[in-house]
């Protein structure tokens, strides 16, 4: 299924690491200082659409009007914590260094802004080396679901889209790897395998970590 993947595109958060939980209570906290009651359910249909989207959605929907400081606040809290509350998932930086060792291209790309990718990279200890490059929420315009974050990333590595795998945990995320016309593998650490395979992947995995077998059979 996968034997012509040249280059493998992670997003981040829920991918690399566990970091939902942590932006979840940054923004619960953020948001209430702007008078939004928010719960943790309320992310759900906003997750992978870049902090602007995550937190706004979440305003909106109670009411609030969204405002650019917001997010300047939740990511303030977000730094703050991430440090003691984020966990890193096990094995990631032996895979991810065994598939650049393997010939694969690597990249990064992720909704989130440059603060929060910087932050969640030191915690973790992941070597920014091991990424060909590394894609922020504020280099396109169009977030995810839109296929404009893929494509970008594809440019800059000079891989085609139809050699590029996408790693994904959000619905939204699956849609914009299938609409950049890039194969996707998601991961179910924030959705169920039921709803991921419903939304397009081309395989749901429990970890990122199992994709390393999967490779190795297609090439085999």
């Amino acid at each position: 299924m996968f034997e012509k993947v040249r280059a493998l595109i992670f997003d981040m958060d829920g991918v690399l690491m566990d970091s939902e939980p942590v932006i979840k209570a940054a923004a619960i906290a953020g948001l209430k200082e702007f008078g939004v009651n928010a719960k943790i359910e309320d992310f759900e249909p906003f997750v992978g659409m870049g902090e602007d989207r995550f937190i706004g959605g979440v305003a909106e929907k109670h009411g609030v009007p969204y405002r650019p400081e917001m997010k300047k606040r939740v990511y303030e809290i977000y730094v703050d914590i991430v440090a003691d509350e984020l966990g890193i998932y096990e094995g990631i930086q032996e895979f991810l260094s065994e598939m650049k060792e393997r010939g694969y291209v690597l990249a990064l790309a992720s909704s989130a802004d440059k603060i929060k990718v910087e932050a969640n990279l030191k915690v973790t200890g992941i070597p920014v080396s091991l990424f060909s490059t590394i894609i922020c929420g504020e280099d396109v315009e169009k977030k995810k679901p839109f296929p404009d974050i893929y494509l970008y990333a594809a440019r800059q590595i000079g891989v085609p889209p139809e050699n590029c795998l996408v790693v994904e945990d959000a619905i939204s995320g699956i849609k914009a790897a299938k609409a950049a016309g890039m194969q996707c593998i998601a991961v179910s650490s924030s959705f169920d395998r039921e709803t991921l395979e419903k939304e397009g992947a081309d395989l749901v995995v429990d970890n990122t970590v199992e994709i390393a077998s999967i490779l190795k059979k297609s090439v085999d």
